[in-house]
């Protein structure tokens, strides 16, 4: 018989441990429950504010409640049945009744104290939407609460809380009350401020909030345009510019390389392209290049429509930092986008005698080892390359210049990683940094969540650019779509075929993909057709797009990979299939591969029936608009600011209070007075950031 196994001496000291460890007080549990809210300290408390309210201040008789349907009323009742039923699943049901007649409550999820608490013969409130059920007026898991007969109701609206896991609105509100009590309330906005925006005091403000007043307009609370509600807005949206600003001045007081040298590589370069440059590239050009000569880093994010040329002026500014003597490297999200980089601008700079390097994680082991030691050897003056250049082996000695394209699809700390990779010959600290969008950003949301950035706008197209026309079709219609792909073909003119987004798998997206390759390679029997996908080896990817570009390939079917920086001037088709699953800007990127040439250019969005009003209302923009800073407005009002920012406010909550679409001139009245108290009150900065942000302001630095 085997000898019984030991338990590891560690498992034992543990569970010695545990059995030492004083076990959890409620106190403690419920302190823990909402410190994962959010809830630490006594001003978290106080600025945890009501989500809606609920009026409690009358009670209907049964009767009455029973046809006011659609809207959420209160009753009280005395319990008259109580029991737990199995049909058609466990639930517990409940009959109260007044003089007017009976009520049912019936709970899907409950528990056994429910039952107790419910007994015959006890008085119950409750409050929930009544609807007509088998056995006539009920209400589904509505709140309610034990009352003594003549129970006084409340005076004012009752708060209803973010709540989590474990912590009742109960909870909450006792919470709040002692927090509230316990608070320092001064006002961390001087007088004069308020009274010039006309804001409420703070005191007053927020416990308006937590306890409204009987007379008070209840719409005025649920859509927040109380002066109540005004005044909280706009402490959160000055502490947010505050914070940027700071964290703006905190990067100038930093050293950087001073790239002021604009040489013989720079004109050059100008002189050999094929191309003038727009008034628009050249002004944007000139905001750089005055940034790259500074001594502090530069911060500055260029922005422009799809096409509008970006690429050109950020390879203008690498040719700066070239010319100064420096290193420059540019990162993009995707190996496609940064194999488009690395070709056009590898072929604007090599013949140049300019040394670019290219750097991705599907390249050989050789040819990665090769790349990082021209690298750190300093022989490299450019790199392109997608996250592989900020691996910690890849040593920039000289690096003056980090551009990364498509920023928002990078990580806050993959963008941190490639900043600090400094300047290793002891002149600076930190590169100038160039950040790219090619999805443009609502002036507000700029304001607001970029306040630390300088903005540079390419707001013009080259000339020559052939307007795009898009065209909704329904998909009963595809066998047409198809007809018309052909007879482009045939015309000499090439075409994008994009799959469907499935947010749910992406297996099921490369099923798509390849039933679409195989449907149309069947439908069109003399066409070549190609397919490109995410799962694809890079080798595969780039000799299907290299096919395509050089036009052995008319019909590429694509997922999304072919979102950004796909350039083949002769592709004049783009077919997106059920486009209704795709958001504006993607729609908008997608249809921005197309109208890069001479030939009219057109863009079918298939959709399937029926369509929602969100989907609906995207698609009418789209056939509308090909300006993408009013679709970037339009995609603000339909789905708010996260699908801009993407990863840059990693780890910190977008603005709880405060609406960018509706609150705009809140934002410039924030934007303005933090500039004047940054630079006369700083007393007045720290104050109201340290009640607003606290800790959290590092999250604002990056």
């Amino acid at each position: 018989m085997p000898a019984p196994r030991k338990k590891p001496a560690t498992a034992v000291a543990a569970k010695k441990a545990a059995k030492k460890a004083p076990a959890q007080t409620p106190a403690n549990r419920i302190a823990d429950k909402l410190a994962r809210l959010g809830l630490r300290s006594d001003i978290d408390k106080v600025l945890h504010l009501p989500l809606r309210y609920e009026d409690e201040t009358q009670i209907l008789h049964i009767a009455d409640a029973s046809r006011a349907f659609g809207r959420p009323v209160q009753v009280e009742g005395v319990v008259t049945a109580c029991e737990v039923a199995f049909r058609p699943r466990r639930q517990l049901v409940v009959t109260i009744a007044d003089d007017s007649g009976p009520l049912t409550m019936r709970f899907l999820n409950f528990y056994g104290s429910q039952v107790k608490q419910l007994a015959e013969g006890n008085r119950v409130r409750a409050r929930g939407e009544v609807r007509h059920g088998f056995f006539g007026a009920e209400m589904v898991h509505p709140t309610y609460k034990m009352v003594n007969e003549g129970a006084p109701l409340p005076t004012g609206l009752t708060p209803v809380y973010p709540a989590g896991e474990g912590v009742s609105q109960a909870i909450l509100r006792k919470t709040i009350a002692d927090a509230m009590a316990r608070l320092d309330w001064h006002d961390t906005l001087p007088e004069a401020l308020r009274t010039a925006h006309d804001l409420l005091p703070f005191e007053p403000a927020v416990k308006l909030l937590h306890n409204p007043p009987p007379d008070i307009s209840e719409h005025a609370l649920a859509d927040r345009s109380h002066p109540a509600w005004t005044r909280m807005k706009f402490d959160e949206l000055l502490a947010q510019q505050l914070s940027m600003k700071r964290a703006q001045e905190a990067r100038r007081a930093k050293g950087a390389a001073v790239l002021n040298k604009v040489g013989s590589l720079s004109q050059a370069f100008l002189q050999q392209l094929p191309f003038k440059l727009t008034s628009a590239q050249q002004r944007v050009l000139q905001e750089i290049r005055h940034d790259l000569q500074q001594p502090y880093p530069m911060q500055r994010l260029l922005q422009g429509d799809v096409g509008s040329g970006k690429t050109v002026v950020a390879a203008l500014a690498a040719a700066q930092a070239i010319d100064s003597g420096y290193q420059a490297v540019l990162m993009a999200p995707t190996e496609i986008l940064a194999d488009q980089h690395f070709r056009k601008i590898a072929g604007w700079m090599e013949p140049l005698g300019i040394n670019v390097a290219w750097l991705t994680g599907s390249l050989k082991v050789k040819e990665k080892r090769e790349a990082k030691e021209r690298i750190e050897t300093g022989v490299a003056q450019l790199i392109i390359g997608t996250h592989a250049v900020i691996q910690d082996d890849v040593q920039i000695p000289k690096l003056g210049l980090a551009i990364v394209d498509e920023q928002h699809r990078f990580g806050v700390g993959q963008r941190l990683t490639l900043r600090n990779k400094g300047v290793g010959d002891g002149t600076a600290t930190v590169p100038h940094q160039l950040m790219m969008s090619a999805t443009p950003i609502p002036r507000t949301l700029a304001m607001t969540y970029y306040a630390d950035l300088e903005v540079s706008v390419i707001d013009e197209l080259p000339p020559g650019r052939t307007p795009i026309v898009t065209r909704v079709i329904d998909q009963n219609r595809r066998d047409e779509v198809i007809e018309r792909v052909h007879a482009a073909a045939l015309e000499g003119r090439q075409v994008y075929w994009v799959c469907p987004l499935i947010e749910e798998s992406e297996a099921l997206q490369l099923q798509t993909a390849t039933d679409t390759h195989a449907a149309l390679s069947t439908a069109l029997p003399d066409l070549r057709v190609g397919l490109v996908h995410g799962r694809m080896k890079p080798a595969e990817k780039q000799e299907t797009m290299d096919a395509f570009t050089r036009g052995d390939v008319h019909v590429l079917v694509a997922t999304t990979v072919i979102e950004v920086g796909v350039d083949v001037p002769n592709a004049s088709l783009m077919v997106i299939e059920h486009a209704e699953r795709f958001g504006l800007s993607q729609l908008h990127q997608l249809r921005g591969r197309v109208g890069r040439g001479s030939a009219a250019s057109v863009c079918l969005l298939l959709y399937q029936s029926p369509l929602g009003p969100v989907a609906k209302e995207r698609l009418r923009i789209m056939r509308e608009s090909t300006d993408g800073f009013e679709i970037a407005r339009k995609d603000l009002e339909l789905r708010g600011p996260g699908e801009f920012l993407g990863a840059r406010q990693s780890g910190q909550a977008m603005l709880r209070f405060a609406d960018l679409e509706t609150d705009q001139w809140l934002v410039e009245r924030a934007r303005d007075a933090a500039q004047q108290l940054l630079h006369n009150d700083p007393a007045t900065v720290e104050a109201h950031l340290a009640r607003w942000l606290g800790s959290r302001e590092d999250f604002l630095k990056v």
